[in-house]
């Protein structure tokens, strides 16, 4: 039998924030969700969504000097 290695997980700081905006995440949590799993789902789109964004400005930067070069 073959078993995969287990992930450690890991921490991160706990942020300090207004209690006001404590209060608005724990009111959007869906049925089950822990803030902590709310917290942990908002950092990974926000990953995505500036890795995506960094590309995209790449790609924009590239064409933009693909077309000096090329005229």
């Amino acid at each position: 039998m073959h078993f995969l290695p287990t992930m450690k997980s890991a921490s991160l700081p706990s942020p300090r924030v207004e209690p006001e905006l404590r209060e608005a995440a724990e009111s959007v949590l869906q049925d089950g969700e822990t803030l902590s799993g709310f917290i942990a789902a908002s950092l990974r789109e926000t990953i995505q969504r500036r890795r995506v964004r960094a590309e995209f400005v790449a790609r924009g930067l590239a064409s933009r000097e693909e077309a000096k070069r090329t005229g």
